[in-house]
């Protein structure tokens, strides 16, 4: 077993630690039967992206119900600003997790150890730089986005309180990212049961009994994120083997940092760009008044827990295919590929579906608005019904990452989706002014960017094999 004050390792050390860490938590990604332990991977993660995603449908809910549609409003027309400034550095955590899974692979298990250190210092740091970047330029950017101004004071409010919270953000999702990438998604869901309780509890406490509104929602979200963040920390620090965090030897290691910033800046960027058409789409629907806001914020949410399950299929087949890559277990890249395509497509439609046709129950705890239900309804009986089209896309990129292709992924849903949002909005939009005519753009934007993906699949793995 590893001891805790090594720096060197040999194999047999390796191999204790390795067979310990597999008896409690680890997935063998590389041998054996696939598609159970596709599942088994899967669930936990499915299961704690929900779980995250109740830290915003806390809020949501709250102050839904107990502060008013224009505080619904608020905290609603955030999201996507808050995904654009955050999605380059979780995009990074993506490349932290292809390069530790690719070193395990491998077995080269002294560059893994240097990638955890790597990956940890470079969340805190970009925790920081998410703090003074939210606190800075809420306002303008709400206002770039054209908020009303009856909701702007408490967007800003709600936008700046919520990335004080940042850098613990930052190290829960690249911790979650490290253990993911060794097979333990089983962890990350145990801290964010814990946090999402007290995000609850606190939510409950700050708006209905010191009446604080929107700061309360943010400031429990705050409470919560420390507590993941805490506990996944701890984690590292006890974990045997690579994974062991030594706060001693917290450093960048360029050739790390490099490597997971050549898998990770694309998916961050991505990430990024995408947002930006998002927050056009956001901007598009101020348009129409506070009270479709509300609507498109709560089914918005309610379409956020089918996205988050069809993402856990994503990072599935992103941590099998870099560790089957590593291990040069070329024979299962495939099989990853087709079997994660059937379990996105069941979990899109199952859920998706599922949330349209329950869609009056389930906006309305949201708001008891029936106005606000209603123009909720109309987003999902377009992009809630067709989202499993995304998750079908959203694998087929995790395949192309895992395999180490992540600018050529990256361009082509830019390209496929973005760009051809963006377009829609000054075009069709413009001569077509209507809800539908700006939610059909969805649907259509991944169809057009499946079919390039499994082009660019099919042309690039021969390629990466045989190198």
């Amino acid at each position: 077993m590893f001891k805790r004050k090594i720096t060197c390792y040999n194999n047999e050390e390796f191999r204790k630690g390795m067979n310990e860490l597999r008896r409690s938590y680890e997935i063998d990604m590389c041998h054996g039967p696939l598609f159970s332990r596709l599942i088994v991977f899967a669930i936990p993660l499915i299961l704690s992206g929900i779980l995250q995603l109740l830290f915003n449908a806390a809020d949501i809910i709250v102050v839904g119900r107990f502060t008013g549609s224009h505080a619904l409003a608020a905290v609603g027309s955030t999201s996507s600003l808050i995904n654009l400034l955050v999605n380059l550095f979780i995009g990074v955590s993506v490349g932290a997790n292809v390069l530790l899974g690719r070193y395990y692979g491998a077995q080269d298990y002294k560059n893994a150890s240097e990638t955890v250190h790597t990956a940890m210092v470079t969340a805190i740091v970009g925790g920081v730089i998410m703090i003074i970047a939210g606190v800075l330029l809420a306002r303008p950017l709400l206002e770039m986005m054209g908020t009303p101004q009856d909701v702007l004071s408490l967007s800003v409010l709600y936008m700046r309180i919520y990335f004080i919270g940042m850098p613990a953000f930052m190290v829960y999702n690249f911790g979650a990212a490290l253990l993911r990438a060794l097979g333990d998604t089983k962890r990350p869901l145990y801290f964010l049961t814990v946090a999402g309780v007290v995000n609850v509890i606190f939510n409950l406490f700050f708006v209905i009994v010191l009446h604080m509104g929107v700061a309360g929602v943010a400031l429990a979200t705050i409470i919560a994120q420390a507590i993941s963040a805490g506990l996944i920390l701890l984690s590292l620090e006890k974990s045997e083997g690579v994974l062991h965090l030594r706060l001693k030897e917290l450093s960048f290691h360029k050739d790390k940092l490099f490597g997971m910033l050549r898998v990770g800046l694309p998916a961050g960027l991505q990430g990024v760009i995408f947002n930006i058409s998002n927050v056009l789409i956001q901007s598009s629907i101020n348009s129409f008044g506070s009270v479709v806001m509300a609507g498109n914020t709560a089914a918005s949410n309610i379409e956020g827990f089918v996205y988050t399950s069809m993402n856990a299929v994503y990072q599935t087949s992103l941590s099998f295919t870099s560790q089957n890559y590593g291990a040069k277990q070329y024979h299962r890249i495939d099989k990853i590929l087709l079997q994660c395509l059937g379990i996105v497509t069941f979990v899109g439609l199952f859920m998706g579906i599922g949330a349209f046709l329950l869609g009056h129950p389930l906006l309305s705890i949201y708001s008891s608005s029936e106005e606000v239900i209603q123009y909720g309804i109309a987003r999902l009986s377009v992009v809630s019904a067709s989202y499993f089209l995304c998750g079908i896309m959203d694998v087929f990129v995790g395949s192309l990452r895992g395999i180490g292709y992540s600018i050529m992924p990256m361009l082509v849903s830019l390209a496929g989706a973005c760009l051809f949002r963006i377009i829609w909005i000054f075009t069709i939009f413009q001569v077509e002014h209507t809800q539908f005519s700006l939610y059909v753009s969805y649907p259509i934007s991944w169809m057009l960017t499946i079919s390039a993906h499994l082009i660019c699949y099919l042309l690039v793995r021969k390629k990466a094999f045989a190198k």
